[in-house]
């Protein structure tokens, strides 16, 4: 039988004071959403194991039904894949956020105020003609990715990926000199001093680039600082065709979840208007799902907005954000299977948690609802928290709900 994931990214939460102690999912109006769950079986799911860091790589890894402690090796080589940077084995590559340093010397946001990726352009290419360069005893590379999102590749061989820093969206607030990397070994402290090089001089370069110039006039926050994150190597993967014989497809807008996908074997479906926030374009990424499904057996949609929304702590959209993903994402895939007779089993579930109170990723297992058509259903009659507990697929761990979810 044909699948069909739906990623919530970060929609599931804590209680919220303002909400009196509900969580967002506990009072958004999602009625179709509601219906998986009745329909179906519920049940929570441990998407991030113990003693790995609480980010949407492991997650998501975890959810598609690979064990991130064999196969994790950072952002920034899965976002790697997606942009279509081929990496050496020896390459060490990671994430490279633009953000907003506050004039307390703080992370005033993780995003640049979200900058466009038009802007973002012109930033990384003046950060690469002038602090990288592929010659030289400690070569860098910066790529451009989408938005705030790209890439820096410390190509040749002279660097290592041991050394510890902090995904800014998880320290809002947090002081910068703080933050700056550390390296876990002897081996790495070479390749930390080069990143705080960089760091100070991009610094410099962005105090006056004529991106921030405009920015400030028009009242925005300015780009004024690179951050780089999650370092890795090339990982190795088995693809779904050589672990269960079976063809994907991967829709998002986000590099991560389109990077899993390359090196899971999945088509990349690139959906226009999809943006990763909350003007994202719902009903193209579902009509492109019902399309893919027609033409391979699996398809993970993942849609970003309600973690951005939590990520900025604003409960009110995190609500909207949920309630947009039902009816105009969820409700035209349910009716879509149904108007085109198609034989596929509906899932949906968060990556991991992102409470709004915090802004910062959690660990706690996410609700999980299963709807495969003839399949009688348990006795949960909608979708949150705290009624998946009380579900009969129990606490789910590995690859346990890919399985249920594919019927391997």
């Amino acid at each position: 039988m044909k699948a069909i994931v739906i990623i919530g990214d970060g929609m599931s939460d804590h209680p919220v004071a303002a909400l009196g102690g509900k969580t967002p999912l506990m009072v958004a109006v999602k009625p179709h959403i509601d219906a998986i769950a009745r329909d179906g079986v519920t049940g929570l799911f441990a998407t991030v194991p113990n003693g790995l860091p609480n980010g949407s790589d492991v997650a998501n890894l975890s959810v598609l039904g690979y064990d991130p402690r064999a196969c994790l090796q950072g952002r920034g080589v899965l976002e790697a894949a997606s942009m279509g940077v081929d990496l050496a084995p020896d390459d060490v590559a990671m994430r490279c956020n633009i953000l907003t340093i506050d004039a307390e010397g703080k992370i005033k946001n993780h995003s640049a105020g979200h900058i466009t990726t038009e802007e973002a352009a012109e930033i990384v290419r003046d950060l690469d003609r002038e602090l990288g360069g592929g010659r030289g005893p400690k070569p860098a590379r910066f790529h451009t990715g989408v938005s705030y999102r790209h890439l820096l590749v410390l190509p040749g061989g002279w660097a290592s990926a041991e050394f510890d820093c902090t995904p800014p969206h998880d320290f809002v607030g947090g002081r910068e000199v703080d933050l700056m990397p550390v390296p876990r070994n002897e081996a790495a402290r070479a390749t930390v001093d080069r990143i705080i090089e960089i760091h100070k001089k991009a610094r410099a370069i962005l105090a006056d680039h004529p991106v921030n110039v405009r920015r400030r006039a028009a009242g925005k926050d300015p780009a004024s600082s690179m951050w780089v994150w999650s370092p890795g190597v090339r990982p190795r993967m088995e693809t779904y065709a050589q672990r269960f014989g079976l063809a994907g497809a991967v829709i998002s807008a986000v590099d991560l979840i389109r990077g899993i996908g390359v090196y899971a074997g999945f088509e990349r479906i690139d959906v226009e208007g999809a943006t990763g926030l909350s003007d994202t374009n719902y009903e193209g990424k579902a009509m492109a799902a019902l399309d893919a499904i027609e033409r391979h057996d699996f398809v993970y949609v993942h849609v970003e907005a309600s973690d951005e929304s939590s990520h900025s702590r604003d409960l009110d959209l995190k609500i909207k954000c949920i309630e947009m993903l039902d009816e105009r994402l969820v409700r035209i895939i349910l009716d879509g299977i149904k108007e085109r007779g198609l034989d596929a089993t509906v899932a949906i579930l968060p990556d991991h948690p992102t409470p709004v109170e915090t802004g910062a990723h959690d660990n706690d297992p996410v609700p999980v609802a299963i709807w495969r058509p003839g399949e009688p259903a348990d006795s949960v009659q909608g979708y949150d928290e705290e009624q998946v507990k009380t579900g009969s697929l129990g606490l789910l761990r590995g690859d346990a709900f890919i399985r249920r979810v594919l019927g391997v």
